[in-house]
This record gives C-alpha cells, sequence and structure tokens, in this order.
C-alpha cells in the first residue's frame, strides 16, 4: 500500500459513528505504532483488512478509536461501522452512500446502497484516503462481503475477539497492559495514588484495562482509600469464584463489577434498574428514546422513573461515572459493554429475568411505527432491530412483541435484507410453534412471509408448498375474507402463475377481488391490488380487452384517491394499459402510454420516491424497448431491451426472476429483428440464439420447461432460426412448443396461435405447401376470433396465408385476400415499418411473444 502523500487535513471530510475519545487512554503506544507501520506498507494485491484481536476487556475498541482520532489527518473519509451482526455492518456501511454523494440511491435499499458504497471506495472517487472501522467483527468470512476489492488507498481495520482473522488478515494482538502502563494509567486516573499501591492494584485486577477503568472510576468517585478498595477487592473476588464462577469473562471484571455496582445500588437503585434494562439489550449503542419512549407502559417505580428526564439523566451519570456503560450525549446513546451485561444478566434470578425481559420486549414494541411498507420508517426499524436477538423477543409470546418481530421482518424483507430477514423469521416460527401451535394467527401470517421470502429469492417450488397449506389453515382459521388470509389468497395466486396455472389463478383472484370489495371497500389500496392481479391474470389467458378495462378502472379509481398522477400505484396501472394496448396491437397508443409510465417512474427515481432497481421501474424499463420495436423504432427499442436486460442482471432481483427471464426474451426478440435487418454491430442472430437458449434452459431449471413463458421463450428461438435458414430446427421447435402450449393453455389460446401460425411459415419454406396452407387455413380464423381482424397478428397470418395458396396454385383466392390484409396492416402499422416493407417484398411475417409480469 502506497505511502499517503499530498497535504494533511486537520478534518477528514467524512467522519462518522466513531465513538467519543476516551480521555484517559493510556500507553499502548507501540501497537499504534505497529498498527500504523503496517497501514503504510506498500500493498500491490487486494487489498487485505488489517485485525486487531484480543480477549474481551482488554481494550481493542478503544485502541481503534484511538487510532483513528490520532492519524484522523491522513484520511479524508473515517467511518465505523458496528459488525456485531451482518446485517447492522450492512446496514451501517450503506448508511456511508449518501456521505459519499451517491444521491442517486433511494435510501433504506441497503444492497444497492452497499454496493454503491463499496463501488466508490473501491475507484477512490470521490475520496481516495479512508478507513472502515468493522467493530467486534466475528467470522472473517461473514465479512468478506463488506470489504472493498483491488488495489486501493483506503484502510480496514477490524476489532475481534475471534483468533481466526490470523489467517485471513495482517493482525495487531492486544494484551492486557504492561504493569508500565497499568502503572500510568492508575496514577492518570486516580490522583495522589502511591507507586506501591497502585501496583499492588494492577497485579490483582490481572492488568485488565476494562477491571482497571472500573476500579479507578470507583475510587475517584467514592474516595475509598486504595487499601480499602483492595481488601475489598479480595473479599468479592473470592465470593464470585465460590458462588458464581466466572465462564467467559476473567474474575479481576466481576470482583471490580461486583464493588462498583455494590455503591450504585446504595446511591442510586434506579441507576442499577437502568443497566439491567440495557444489559438485555444489545452491545450495539441504545438510543435513549428507546429506553423513555416506552416508560408509560411499564408497571411501578420503575416505569414512572423512566419517564421523569431529571431522574434518567442521574441515572445515566451515575453508570457512566462508574465505567459501567459508556454515556455519549452527542448521540444520545447508552452502551454497555458485553461482558458487562454478561456480568449482569449472570446476577439476576430467574424470576428477575423474566420481568425484566418482558419489560424490555415492551420498550421495543413501543418503538414500532406499525408501518414497515413506509420506508420513511425504515431508520427506526433499524434501530430496533439489533436488540431482538439479545432481548430473546423472537421468543416473546406478548401479541404486541410479535407483532413486532412480524414487522421488522416485513421490513428487513422490503429492504432486501434476505439473509437477516430469514433468521428472523425461522428462529421466531420455530418458538411460535412450539408455544402456540401450528395453528396460531401469528404463525399463519409469519409462515405467509416465509413465503414470500423464498419466491423473492427465486424458490418458487417451496413457497407453493409452504403457502398453500398455511392459506389452507388460515381459511380455516381466521376466515377467508379475515384481510390477513386476503393478503396471502393474493399472494397465492402468484405461486399459480410460476407454475403456468393461469386459469386457476384467475379464478382465485376473481373471488379475491370480490372479497376484498365487501371487506376492504372499492377505494382502498388492498382492493387496487387485488384488481391489478385480476387484470395480470386475464393478461395472460389472453383476454386483452377485460384486463384494459380493469387496469383503466384502477388507473382512474386510483388517480382520485392519491389524487396526483405519480403515485407509484397510479403509473403501475397506466404501465398495465400501455401493455394491454400493445396485446390488442394498437401499438402507437401504447407507446404513448408507455412514454409518460417511462417518464413517471423516472420522476419517481430522481426524488427518490422509487428505487432504480425496483421492480416497477425494471418492469418499464422493459416494456418500453418492446413497445418501440412493435411500433417500428427498430434501433431505440435494441438499445433500451439491452440495457433493460442489464440492468434486471445486475439488481437484487437477480437473473432467475420471472421479469429478469422475460428481459432476456424481450432482448432476444429485439437481436433477432436487428439481425434479420441486417443491421451493423455483429452478429445479431447468434447473440439471439445463444441468449434464448440460455432463457429456455434457465426457465426448465427455476420453473419448469413446460411452462407456457418458457413455450414462448422456445417459439422466438424457432423465429431466430427461421431468420437464419434453419428451417427443420425452427419446425422442430414449433411443433414441441405447440404441443406444449395445447396441454397447459389450449389449442385456442394467442400464445398456441402464434405458434401454429409460425410453424405454418416452416412448413413453407420447407416446401411443404399442402400443410403449411391447410394449417393457415385453420389458424387465421381463430386468430381473428381472439384478437381481431385489424391485429397485426391476424393481418400477418393473413398475408402469409395469402402466400400459401398461391403457392398451392389458388392464385386469385391468395391475391385477394393479400390485398386486403395489405391495406389494413400499412394502415395500423404504417407504410414504413419493417413488417409492412417484408409483406411489399412478398416475404413472410413473423410474431413473437412478449411475457408480461407474474
Amino acid at each position: 500500500m502506497t505511502e499517503i502523500s499530498g497535504p494533511a487535513r486537520e478534518i477528514p471530510v467524512v467522519w462518522g459513528n466513531v465513538p467519543q475519545r476516551n480521555k484517559n487512554f493510556t500507553g499502548r503506544a507501540t501497537l499504534l505504532e505497529e498498527l500504523r507501520a503496517q497501514l503504510r506498507r506498500e500493498q500491490k494485491a487486494a487489498l487485505l483488512p488489517y485485525a486487531i484481536h484480543g480477549l474481551g476487556g482488554v481494550g481493542k475498541t478503544q485502541l481503534a478509536a484511538e487510532y483513528a482520532y490520532r492519524n484522523s489527518a491522513h484520511y479524508q473519509v473515517v467511518w465505523w461501522v458496528s459488525a456485531d451482526q451482518l446485517s447492522i455492518a450492512r446496514s451501517g456501511l450503506a448508511a456511508l452512500a449518501p456521505r459519499l454523494g451517491l444521491q442517486e440511491l433511494t435510501p433504506g435499499r441497503t444492497e444497492e446502497a452497499v454496493a454503491a458504497v463499496l463501488d466508490s471506495l473501491r475507484r477512490g472517487t470521490p475520496y481516495s484516503r479512508w478507513l472502515l472501522v468493522f467493530d467486534n467483527a466475528d467470522q472473517p468470512e461473514d465479512l468478506r462481503e463488506l470489504l472493498p476489492q483491488g488495489q486501493i488507498e483506503g484502510h480496514v481495520l477490524v476489532t475481534s475477539r475471534n483468533h481466526r482473522w490470523q489467517s485471513v488478515a495482517e493482525t495487531v494482538e492486544v494484551d492486557v497492559f504492561s504493569r508500565a502502563e497499568s502503572l500510568e494509567f492508575l496514577q492518570r486516573r486516580v490522583a495522589g495514588i502511591a507507586a506501591e499501591d497502585a501496583d499492588r492494584l494492577a497485579e490483582e485486577l490481572g492488568d485488565l484495562p476494562l477491571a482497571l477503568e472500573q476500579a479507578g472510576a470507583l475510587m475517584v468517585e467514592t474516595g475509598i482509600p486504595s487499601g480499602d478498595y483492595l481488601k475489598a477487592l479480595q473479599d468479592e473476588a473470592g465470593k464470585v469464584l465460590t458462588e458464581n464462577p466466572p465462564t467467559d469473562y476473567p474474575v479481576p471484571v466481576a470482583a471490580a463489577w461486583s464493588i462498583s455496582m455494590g455503591h450504585v445500588s446504595q446511591q442510586m437503585p434506579f441507576a442499577l434498574e437502568l443497566l439491567q434494562r440495557c444489559a438485555l439489550l444489545g452491545p450495539e449503542p441504545i438510543p435513549r428514546d428507546l429506553l423513555v419512549r416506552g416508560a408509560r407502559r411499564l408497571p411501578g417505580s420503575f416505569g414512572e422513573n423512566l419517564q421523569d428526564p431529571i431522574i434518567v439523566g442521574r441515572a445515566m451519570r451515575e453508570l457512566g461515572r462508574y465505567a459501567l456503560a459508556r454515556i455519549d450525549n452527542n448521540r444520545r446513546t447508552v452502551q454497555v459493554h458485553r461482558l458487562i451485561q454478561r456480568l449482569v444478566r449472570d446476577g439476576l434470578d430467574h424470576e428477575q429475568t423474566i420481568q425484566i425481559r418482558s419489560e424490555v420486549h415492551l420498550l421495543l414494541a413501543e418503538r414500532d411505527p406499525d408501518n414497515p411498507s413506509d420506508i420513511q420508517n425504515w431508520p427506526r426499524y433499524q434501530e430496533i432491530y439489533p436488540h431482538l436477538f439479545p432481548s430473546g423477543a423472537p421468543e416473546s409470546t406478548d401479541p404486541v412483541v410479535r407483532r413486532l418481530i412480524r414487522n421488522v421482518t416485513l421490513y428487513l424483507y422490503l429492504s432486501g435484507e434476505y439473509a437477516a430477514c430469514n433468521t428472523l423469521i425461522d428462529q421466531a416460527l420455530a418458538a411460535w410453534e412450539s408455544d402456540s401451535g401450528p395453528e396460531d394467527q401469528n404463525v399463519l401470517i409469519l409462515r405467509g412471509q416465509k413465503a414470500n421470502l423464498l419466491w423473492g429469492r427465486a424458490r418458487y417450488a417451496e413457497a407453493y408448498e409452504l403457502r398453500r397449506p398455511t392459506l389452507t389453515l388460515m381459511r380455516a382459521v381466521l376466515g377467508e375474507d379475515n384481510p390477513e388470509t386476503l393478503t396471502v389468497t393474493n399472494d397465492h395466486a402468484a405461486d399459480l402463475r410460476v407454475r403456468g396455472e393461469f386459469v386457476a389463478a384467475l379464478e382465485l383472484d376473481e373471488d379475491s377481488l370480490r372479497r376484498h370489495r365487501e371487506t376492504f371497500g372499492d377505494e382502498s389500496l388492498e382492493t387496487f391490488r387485488a384488481r391489478n392481479n385480476l387484470s395480470l391474470d386475464n393478461e395472460l389467458i389472453g383476454d386483452y380487452t377485460i384486463a384494459l378495462e380493469l387496469d383503466q378502472h384502477n388507473y382512474e379509481e386510483q388517480l382520485a384517491f392519491f389524487g396526483q398522477d405519480d403515485d407509484p400505484n397510479v403509473v403501475l396501472s397506466l404501465a398495465g394499459i400501455s401493455r394491454d394496448l400493445r396485446h390488442l396491437g394498437r401499438y402507437s397508443e401504447a407507446l404513448d402510454r408507455a412514454r409518460l409510465a417511462y417518464e413517471r417512474y423516472e420522476r419517481l427515481v430522481t426524488n427518490k420516491t422509487l428505487a432504480k432497481d425496483h421492480l416497477w421501474v425494471l418492469t418499464q424499463y422493459r416494456d418500453m424497448g418492446i413497445v418501440q420495436r412493435l411500433a417500428g423504432e427498430v434501433e431505440p427499442a435494441l438499445k433500451q431491451a439491452r440495457d433493460a436486460y442489464q440492468r434486471f442482471q445486475s439488481s437484487i432481483l437477480g437473473g432467475d426472476h420471472p421479469d429478469a427471464l422475460a428481459a432476456g426474451i424481450s432482448l432476444g426478440n429485439a437481436l433477432r429483428l436487428a439481425g434479420s435487418l441486417r443491421l451493423p454491430g455483429g452478429d445479431y442472430l447468434g447473440e439471439a440464439v445463444d441468449l434464448l437458449n440460455d432463457t429456455v434452459a434457465r426457465y426448465g431449471n427455476v420453473w419448469q420447461s413446460t411452462h407456457p413463458f418458457a413455450q414462448a421463450a422456445t417459439i422466438n428461438l424457432a423465429v431466430v432460426q427461421l431468420a437464419r435458414d434453419g428451417y427443420e430446427e425452427a419446425r422442430r421447435y414449433l411443433e414441441e412448443a405447440r404441443a406444449g402450449l395445447e396441454v397447459s393453455l389450449g389449442s385456442g389460446h394467442h400464445y398456441t396461435l402464434v405458434c401454429a401460425a409460425n410453424l405454418a411459415t416452416a412448413l413453407a419454406e420447407l416446401g411443404q405447401v399442402e400443410e403449411a396452407r391447410a394449417l393457415g387455413e385453420a389458424t387465421t380464423p381463430q386468430l381473428r376470433a381472439v384478437l381481431g381482424p385489424e391485429h397485426p397478428h391476424t393481418l400477418g397470418a393473413e398475408l402469409n396465408l395469402g402466400l400459401d395458396r398461391i403457392a398451392d396454385g389458388d392464385r386469385a383466392s391468395g391475391e385477394a385476400l393479400r390485398r386486403e390484409a395489405m391495406t389494413g396492416f400499412a394502415r395500423i402499422l404504417g407504410s414504413g415499418h419493417y413488417d409492412v416493407e417484408t409483406a411489399e417484398r412478398r416475404g413472410r411475417v413473423s410474431s413473437v411473444i412478449d411475457p408480461p409480469p407474474i
């Protein structure tokens, strides 16, 4: 790593979350010099972190903080991240995004923000000299995904009790104080202490910094002579070893803590009670508001005292004076060392533990905004989450606390913290099912959330197998019209759509919409969403007229309900209208609506209402390219389709998401057209074959190869083969797809008929004129009935049928059919449209399929 050069800065541009400087910091000069030397060392390979490791209580965090303060002039950015839990570490790193000027990111989108921060640090833009500190990390592999990669000028410090960091990082081991450091510390902390007494005290306390800090604090605050303290220390140490032998903390800490707590208990019992509550929360900084806002819900004198800011302030000062807690007045937080927390918890009997844990749960529940869908509430949930597991909240039987757990899991899911969400759900479900049984309302609701999580991670079969019996139980236990039951009903329809059971999904959503209207009324967000799902179902079964009516109804109702045309739900309905018009062959109207929806989504991304990789935004980005292509804007459509595909692949949704796969199909169609028109720029047809083959395989791996969308990809792949003169291969693909679609959707579905029309082309190109004509004669009337006489797919099939009649010797009939179809084709698509020009050259017109959202 290169030496930092250039003028030093007295104050970093960005300074965040670093603990207050310890004015009593003593010694460690050699360690600080060693650490600085290691960080200055030339490094040519990928960045390695530097780990400060050692036992609890030796001062790892204090050493890292002191390094940050002493060397701040060398850095433009100093950022401190609490790394006790991986999800908290991710959130802490994500919070750096706006400080780096990454303004385009939507707050709360953790995964997106983390990726952007890591990329910014890797590139050194806008700051190349930075220091990241991950405090109290555990397993090295857990933190790997949060470390910037590459040859960079920044530094990463890690503090950890885990010795395994020695195998993956440059390390600085922190031990107890040397005796000289102990003496220096005590003489600075306790004015006038004799050297002999300081030496004896350091000996008794094992030179452990945490124990020395507590001893010094108590001696200063109480004026107890060192000889008396030593006698008390010996007595308490013997008592600790006899009555409650320590496990993972040293005897000196237990003895020093016992003496300090005795004084605090005598002088201000409320301070001890407050410390006991903090001991059952997490070791991260605890916002004072979390402690005091819910005071009115707590019984007895403790709850009354907690409502008095003067008493609370005095208690905080007492805890800080005796080094039992670190009080940060700037951030209004209190933090208790994990060893002190363990000692406090071990000092509670069973009844006390149950009572205090219950109170802590109520304090956490009181901070619940009870609306995790609102991104404005996410900072509050970020504040609550670190304390759920340490407090045992997931095991609570209190309905209020269980509602909190449900809300936090939903927040984690919506913010993209899938791993943390999965851990919380699994732990809570195990406890709740054991305590309350599988038919408990909270159990059923959480199982529904678990199914959503599985669905969001592309584990569709598992989601279906979990949600189906859950819905059955919810209907039996809660009733079919219960709001939670209706929510899971809507979600189950998505399971059916993924399975290709479009008719079953339609029937479910028709009944669901009726129940939504009866339960929530016509003007409710729940009803709007149910109607949107029903529109999707009609789109999938090919009834585009009804889909358009439902989307238009939703658009008008939501426009009046929300009072603005750029509400995300309103724009979603506008996008649906565009897609319905596209399916109906009204490409010019569809393009107008698509551009309007596109502009409104761009506005929502700009003002940070939606993330740039939000599913609705990405879907409209893809749909814009589709309708551009169909309307004849070939080159812009190809660029849009390629960009949409790449954005799906790099988004948190992943390449196996249903809409990501649909983006692959749409790009394949755009490439096929570019290749057919011989646009400059590459082997578009070859690229289309590769992409569509990959998409078909992905459908088979993620869903099943018999899904209608997999068959749609196969149809489009066959059309590419037609453009490459691969007629025999195209025929084989189309026959296989047609057989599958007749089973899954029926012979009269739009997709099946498009497949048959393309198959007629393949047969004609292979010289099987009679077979091609017979198939066209059977298919064309069905297309007229399903899509209408002026749909481009209908007219294209008629133009092809005219060619087959002519080739079969029926020239008069064929020419008449082509003249009539050509008039409508040119009027609807425009004289310069590529399909019109193909038809004018007496070439055959192919039709492709672009699947809608699931």
